[in-house]
């Protein structure tokens, strides 16, 4: 097996491991993001119904500047405005196979900074 497979295989792995602890956990909402080389992408999904109620990403926030962190706490925080506006108040934070370091990290404070509880 190559090592590209066996990354690949890991980081499934490590998700899989993870929405298996929040989905059997928790009957809230449910934060989703995925941190590509340039941007990071948010959305808040109902399982129940297995529908996306909000998104956000680094696309949409052209006019934001600086560093790679600052724009995922600005996604945080205008994702968190989102999802008030659609009255949601609370919901679980799945980080994926990402660890909760950098701009997950920054992301997830974003969204506690704009009234998101996580």
């Amino acid at each position: 097996m190559s090592v590209q497979k066996k990354i690949i295989k890991k980081a499934e792995r490590r998700a899989r491991r993870t929405r298996t602890k929040i989905k059997t956990s928790s009957n809230l909402l449910r934060v989703s993001v995925f941190r590509s080389l340039n941007h990071i992408y948010a959305q808040i999904i109902d399982d129940a119904v297995g529908k996306t109620i909000s998104s956000c990403s680094s696309l949409e926030m052209k006019t934001i500047t600086g560093d790679k962190k600052a724009v995922a706490h600005a996604v945080g925080v205008e994702l968190a405005k989102k999802a008030q506006e659609k009255g949601v108040t609370a919901a679980v934070f799945d980080r994926g196979s990402f660890l909760y370091h950098g701009r997950v990290k920054a992301l997830a404070e974003g969204l506690r900074e704009g009234g998101l509880h996580i």
